[in-house]
């Protein structure tokens, strides 16, 4: 294995310097002052060094990158917000393509759409549209990166209503594996397009999104909070109120030992909870009776939904998932609650080995069941949650609990899952994984990947091999 003393060496001999002109972003490598805070991931689990970070700052740095590492034989990450949860946007010994410098939003509120270079994040993205009362769907954490979930999908709390994230994006700027700068959307490069929504990074470096907009300003939304002991009778009574309920109201279900801090009642800290977070998006006046089910039906211990700011609610959460957890992700896609599950979840949520370790069902269904399963890569239509286990904790001594509690969890439920996972929640987990996630759609990913990237430049990623 190359050494990153070795790629040093090559590719100091190839042009280092020349490479390091040509750029307007700069170049960071081992020894200079920001190479230890430039390599850091969200995941602190992730511990890799690349040979090279280059911090882009436009689409020719992102070209003159992908040159520079095709003559230099060094393998390359993209790296967007910085998210994954196995460490893809970065590499041992390779180059880092570090987008976070490209963070231009232009909006146009009379067509309701955003313009989003790939540096952002989902505050960066909500701040500039929350100006005009408009929003699209992202996720639940806002200081995810926008180019890394949506091209795995995108899931939260705008999904029942408006979909995933992919089903507003209208267009793509994408610089390919040989230099050149495309554009993909319906009418240019479709199959292209096509791929993007859901097939992750192995098509391109996608260095710019416009996406759809929706009408949303305030929302009502947030916490309820319920005892372990009421959690069976939640799951059964949610597992069908979210099947049925109008799309104009999202909420994820799942467990977490309440943290010590004054959001919540004293006599709540460090409890192990069942937790739902809802988001309603309908009319202000019909509010109240639309979620009178979430505090009537089993009354939670703690009522936390309010009006407020979309982004207010999107940003919630961040304080708890800080970057630099250590984190160990499990997934699977699920159709279906029954009460077997159920008990198995809740054997689990009673061992919830950390503060931060954690279950979450994200509902997809709704607006998400509306497009076909072949229109999009993203091949998960008729599935009802995106679930997703994890073992986290700040630090590295606890690591091996929290991963093994995570993979003990998935285990015991797998065999009610539909088969495959979000890539998004995935560990490096092998091809097997990856094609039960794409199903029938990955023969069509393999054949756009082979006619856009015959040699599979793009492989630091969930990998869709080539069709030979």
């Amino acid at each position: 294995m190359t050494t990153v003393d070795e790629a040093q060496k090559t590719v100091t001999a190839s042009g280092l310097f020349a490479f390091r002109d040509a750029l307007q972003g700069e170049l960071i490598q081992p020894g200079d002052d920001q190479y230890e805070e430039a390599r850091r991931m969200y995941n602190a689990m992730i511990d890799r060094r690349p040979a090279l970070i280059a911090r882009c700052e436009s689409v020719d740095d992102v070209v003159a990158a992908l040159e520079f590492a095709r003559a230099n034989g060094l393998d390359v990450a993209i790296r967007g917000g910085g998210h994954n949860g196995a460490g893809l946007g970065t590499v041992d010994n390779g180059l880092v393509v570090d987008l976070a410098p490209m963070k231009e939003i232009s909006v146009d509120p009379e067509a309701r759409t955003a313009r989003v270079e790939a540096g952002c994040t989902w505050a960066d993205v909500d701040g500039a549209t929350h100006a005009f009362g408009l929003a699209t769907p992202s996720g639940i954490i806002s200081t995810t990166g926008v180019g890394g979930l949506t091209l795995g999908g995108g899931h939260g709390y705008l999904t029942r209503a408006y979909g995933l994230t992919i089903d507003n994006l209208l267009e793509a700027e994408v610089v390919l594996a040989d230099g050149r700068l495309v554009k993909a959307s319906d009418e240019e490069n479709a199959d292209l397009f096509w791929a993007l929504r859901g097939g992750g990074g192995n098509f391109g470096v996608v260095t710019a999104f416009t996406f759809r907009l929706h009408p949303v300003h305030t929302v009502v939304g947030g916490p309820t909070l319920w005892p372990l002991e009421q959690a069976k009778e939640v799951m059964q009574w949610y597992r069908g109120f979210i099947k049925e309920a109008p799309e104009t109201i999202y909420g994820w279900l799942g467990f977490h030992t309440i943290p010590p801090v004054e959001l919540f009642p004293e006599e709540l800290h460090m409890q192990k909870m069942c937790f739902a977070v809802w988001c309603y998006t309908g009319p202000q006046e019909e509010a109240e009776a639309a979620l009178r089910p979430v505090r009537d039906t089993v009354p939670p211990a703690l009522f936390g939904v309010q009006p407020m700011p979309y982004p207010a609610l999107q940003q919630a959460f961040d304080w708890v998932y800080p970057r630099g957890l250590q984190w160990y992700w499990k997934a699977d896609f699920v159709r279906q609650l029954p009460d077997e599950a159920i008990e198995r979840h809740l054997q689990f949520a009673r061992r919830l080995p950390t503060l931060h370790s954690t279950m979450h069902l994200y509902p997809i269904n709704g607006a998400v069941h509306r497009v076909d399963r072949r229109d999009t890569a993203f091949s998960y239509r008729d599935v009802t949650w995106s679930q997703v286990i994890v073992g986290v904790d700040p630090d590295p001594a606890n690591v091996d609990r929290a991963k093994s509690w995570a993979v003990d969890y998935w285990e015991a439920l797998h065999p009610f899952s539909a088969g495959g996972g979000y890539v998004n929640f995935m560990m490096e987990e092998g091809q097997e994984r990856v094609q039960a996630t794409y199903r029938d759609n990955y023969e069509r990913l393999s054949r756009v990947k082979a006619h856009y990237d015959p040699e599979n430049f793009f492989h630091v990623n969930q990998n869709i091999r080539p069709a030979a």
